[in-house]
């Protein structure tokens, strides 16, 4: 985790899988007991094979008004990978409840990317008591299908690994990766978070084979019933050049009960990482709506 202001704290998810968390900022200084005092919570969610540590640039603004945690989610940077782990939609949740609650964040606002959003409108939905506002950043609610898990099944298998060095890893992710159409050095520098050093090269930290397990429980569904059950205000975030359509964007606004919508020009799945100013510029009038509220 980069910087000298990010401290880790272990949370144990379901099933007692360790999960490291990673708080940006100063511990708080307010009395949790008192609700008045407390300094609003926020929990970001990364998508599937990120880290918590790809939220650091988000994490550093939001320190300064909120008290910012990253979870690293099961299977994913420096939690616990149980080989025996579930890989549920439900032990995901479970997880990002109880970080919550271990940590004493609730009410916070949730961000997620891909995944991580999921996870999050999933937990807004089951405990709106834990959860005060939503931000989903380039996930979809419609189903995916059979062929897109083959699809990714496939992807892993062209992996050229091990990378010989991590400008490798940034050359082949960001310039040569031929499942994506056009170059992008973010997209390098994302994938080179996610890889360790190993005798024989550099690989990634979490397994292939748990994060086709991870996808599979939702890329079968689709996910507008838990949309419609999220109550708290809600902001629909896509990179115009993302996975996340603007017409689906705009029908899971008009299915969340207290929706907004946002976009990010020249940005595309990694809308964070793509463009850090934009993403702010368009999440913290919303952060400020929910804080204030």
């Amino acid at each position: 985790m980069p910087g000298p202001m990010a401290r880790r704290i272990d949370v144990t998810g379901t099933g007692g899988v360790r999960l490291a968390a990673w708080e940006f900022g100063d511990p708080p200084k307010t009395d949790p007991a008192k609700e008045h005092d407390r300094t609003p919570g926020v929990l970001l969610l990364h998508g599937l094979m990120g880290r918590a540590s790809h939220w650091a640039s988000t994490a550093r603004w939001l320190s300064e008004r909120h008290r910012a945690v990253a979870l690293d989610q099961r299977g994913h940077g420096r939690s616990e990978k149980h080989v025996q782990a579930a890989f549920t939609r439900e032990a995901y949740v479970d997880d990002a409840e109880a970080a919550l609650e271990q940590l004493g964040l609730g009410p916070a606002v949730l961000i997620g990317h891909a995944m991580g959003a999921l996870t999050a409108w999933q937990l807004a939905a089951k405990r709106p008591d834990l959860v005060r506002g939503v931000i989903i950043c380039d996930m979809r609610a419609s189903a995916l299908g059979s062929a897109s898990q083959r699809e990714w099944a496939d992807w892993f298998k062209s992996w050229p690994v091990p990378f010989a060095t991590l400008a490798d890893v940034r050359k082949w992710f960001g310039e040569d990766d031929p499942w994506v159409e056009r170059p992008n050095p973010a997209r390098g520098e994302f994938y080179a978070e996610v890889m360790h050093e190993c005798e024989d090269g550099w690989r990634p930290v979490f397994e292939p084979d748990q994060m086709l397990k991870s996808r599979e429980p939702w890329v079968f569904d689709a996910h507008w019933e838990e949309l419609a059950q999220v109550q708290c205000p809600a902001l629909v975030v896509r990179g115009l050049d993302g996975e996340l359509g603007r017409a689906e964007a705009q029908e899971m606004v008009r299915v969340l009960p207290r929706g907004e919508y946002a976009e990010v020009a020249d940005a595309g799945h990694l809308v964070h990482y793509d463009q850090p100013e934009g993403w702010r510029a368009a999440i913290e009038p919303f952060l400020d709506s929910v804080r204030v509220g």
